[in-house]
């Protein structure tokens, strides 16, 4: 089934964009939810002619887009996040601590533009701003312990752990019979 969008779906289009779904998403979401239309001939030609009258609107709106992506180039993220012993988090960050954090720095994001892979350990992650169809910015974020001395308990653990195990009597048996 053909829809015409007329809002951007992260992970399925953009507004104006004609896209394949299945009848039963089409018909019992988003045509009820008024987030698309079906793609008759008919409304394929009034899109057309709407997007052509609309053209100059549309590049006013990807350079205000291109402007907002122009503030985040050099952000990088650094989230506290409480850690276990063994370094997993409780819990995990995604999207939403990371546009509390940009409006914690001044940049007023919406947290529904924003996708990332939810981080359920400490590292270096990538989370991406979509602002318009053809700008998208990758935002850096390293999830940190919330307090060192778990980091270093964390550091402390890796390092003990590769311990050999004690040699069992038939394994000790076996080396004095190579001898």
């Amino acid at each position: 089934m053909e829809i015409i969008l007329k809002e951007d779906i992260i992970g399925l289009g953009y507004k104006n964009d004609i896209v394949n779904v299945k009848s039963g998403y089409g018909r019992n979401y988003l045509i009820p939810q008024g987030k698309g239309v079906i793609a008759s001939p008919m409304a394929k030609k009034i899109l057309a002619e709407n997007l052509k009258q609309q053209a100059h609107k549309l590049a006013a709106i990807k350079s205000a887009a291109e402007s907002k992506a122009e503030t985040l180039k050099d952000v990088v993220l650094c989230i506290a996040a409480k850690v276990s012993a063994t370094g997993q988090l409780y819990g995990s960050v995604g999207a939403n601590q990371v546009a509390e954090e940009l409006k914690k720095l001044g940049k007023d994001v919406d947290r529904k533009i924003i996708t990332m892979k939810e981080a359920k350990t400490v590292g270096d992650f990538v989370a991406l701003a979509h602002f318009h169809k053809e700008v998208v910015v990758e935002i850096p974020v390293k999830v940190v312990a919330e307090n060192a001395p778990v980091e270093e308990a964390v550091q402390e653990v890796k390092v003990e752990s590769p311990v050999a195990e004690p040699e069992t009597p038939v394994q000790e048996e076996a080396a004095a019979v190579e001898e």
